[in-house]
């Protein structure tokens, strides 16, 4: 360990005095739980309690509902001008860039991710709020005027209803970011619950609604566990559509759960996103995009990329390159802005992920880098090495799971047909990468992933403009881009006759 990059603790002021005070937001108010529950939230870096919450229970979850249904069947949100939408969220927009210190503050003191990196995401949160403005001004439906000459046909695009947020530990704000904005943009109203591990960033995003004048009832937050809260939000028939990020064993669950009521789902769910290196790439920037494509926000992300497939010829050159600068990523600290990988969201997750290197180690592979916890000086949280695996076969449960964490798998390839058959070998398709200098094999393999994003001769970048989502067992619906404001609306077929002309289905007779 002694030859890694290791961070010790940061003497910063960022650790609360006490613990931010979270509380639900239900038709506009700001309430404890009806049975006065709360939980506590302790920083996995620190070890110290930064967030108290009210714990949601049936009786709060069924009054933001109610309160989601009144605000949507009253009308004034869901047929509201799309100007007024989006100067709405143009304003909140301004305001996450006022409050990015505090929120990502928050969110790196519950989540245990680097300052610098929930900066850079509450930045990026707020252009998704920008994005969603510009399509609440331009949401359409369309018109047919080739339907004969007495008939006008016209199809209507609104808003699907009542709309469940459920949403991860990993990335609290910024996800909450992809789904939020486009809703309201559609005019539907939301029932929100964040993870229970990172409630305290929904909570600062449901003040600034607040200030910024959101009708009271269109965006309600419930904190606490999944069952209950989560549980009332996916069967309760007064629910429209339940939009979920997070595991795919929880979206299965949800899909079946809202089968009784016929609501629409939509799931970003779990992924085993591979790099596929050519030998004719530009490993410089091949080998930076992977480490960073692993280590980012610790592993924990679903377009990590955690497994690569090196073609043979180059495959001990990667591998060591891979390992060299694994070695220079600055784990340590999450309120040290030097820092790019903190601590590992809880105990019991980091024993999942060293569960999976140790048994990988024990079938055969070899554990290149890494592979045990990291004891960082001055704190007591969570933190995991830099870890690389090679000698993986594509059977080992390390090769096919999504372990969520800074752990990188590497497989070897002999040619594009074996890259492609590696690459769709999982029940995941989220994401896929390729990188090589010859524009055809990249094209070749873009059009053969089964994946729902492809990355060429890049990894994770993301903008607004680009739909988000995977298939196969990584979901279902898109994010983003114009298919994220489509996933709200529900279609509605106008057919109007103009003229006079109908012929009778009875003739009438003469008396």
């Amino acid at each position: 360990m002694t030859d890694l990059t290791i961070l010790s603790k940061y003497a910063s002021d960022a650790l609360p005095s006490e613990p931010f005070r979270a509380r639900h937001l239900i038709g506009g108010q700001w309430l404890d739980s009806a049975d006065g529950a709360t939980f506590e939230r302790c920083s996995p870096a620190h070890g110290t309690c930064v967030t108290i919450a009210a714990k949601g229970g049936a009786a709060d979850t069924d009054a933001a509902i109610t309160a989601a249904r009144a605000a949507f069947d009253q009308g004034d949100w869901a047929f509201s001008s799309g100007k007024d939408r989006a100067t709405l969220l143009l304003r909140v927009a301004d305001l996450i860039d006022r409050e990015r210190v505090r929120i990502a503050t928050a969110e790196t003191l519950e989540s245990g991710k680097p300052i610098s990196q929930a900066m850079a995401e509450i930045e990026g949160a707020a252009d998704l709020w920008r994005f969603a403005a510009s399509l609440a001004r331009t949401m359409h439906g369309e018109s047919h005027n080739s339907l004969g000459p007495d008939m006008l046909g016209v199809v209507l695009k609104e808003p699907i209803g009542v709309v469940s947020i459920i949403t991860p530990w990993n990335f609290p704000f910024l996800i909450v970011s992809q789904k939020l904005p486009f809703a309201l943009a559609a005019g539907c109203t939301v029932v929100i619950k964040p993870s229970e591990m990172t409630p305290a960033t929904t909570v600062i995003l449901g003040e600034l609604l607040i200030e910024a004048g959101l009708p009271f009832g269109v965006a309600n937050i419930v904190l606490g566990y999944g069952d209950p809260v989560g549980t009332a939000m996916t069967t309760d028939p007064r629910v429209d559509m339940v939009t979920f990020t997070g595991s795919t064993g929880v979206g299965k669950a949800i899909v079946k759960a809202a089968g009784d009521t016929l609501k629409k789902v939509s799931l970003e769910l779990g992924g085993k996103n591979p790099q596929v290196i050519f030998p004719d790439a530009d490993l410089d920037s091949a080998i930076d995009a992977i480490v960073f494509g692993i280590y980012f926000n610790a592993g924990e992300c679903c377009n990590s990329g955690s497994r690569i497939i090196v073609h043979e010829d180059i495959a001990e050159e990667v591998i060591a390159r891979i390992v060299a600068l694994s070695r220079e990523v600055p784990f340590g600290d999450p309120l040290n802005p030097a820092t790019k990988v903190g601590a590992i969201i809880s105990p019991q997750h980091q024993a999942k992920i060293d569960a999976y290197v140790q048994a990988a180690a024990k079938a055969g592979a070899q554990v290149r880098l890494g592979g045990a916890a990291i004891a960082i000086p001055g704190l007591s949280g969570e933190f995991y090495q830099p870890t690389v695996i090679s000698d993986v076969t594509a059977n080992m449960p390390i090769a096919r799971d999504e372990v969520f964490g800074p752990v990188l798998v590497v497989l070897t390839f002999k040619n594009l047909d074996d890259a492609v058959a590696l690459t769709n070998d999982a029940a995941y398709g989220l994401s896929a990468g390729v990188w090589s200098e010859n524009i055809h094999t990249c094209l070749e393999f873009a059009r053969r992933a089964q994946a729902g994003t492809v990355w060429t001769n890049t990894w994770m970048d993301g903008f607004a403009e680009m739909p988000f989502g995977g298939v196969k067992e990584s979901g279902q619906g898109r994010e983003l881009g114009r298919y994220g404001l489509e996933e709200f609306l529900e279609t509605k077929t106008v057919t109007m006759r103009i003229g006079r002309s109908r012929t009778p289905w009875i003739e009438t007779k003469a008396i």
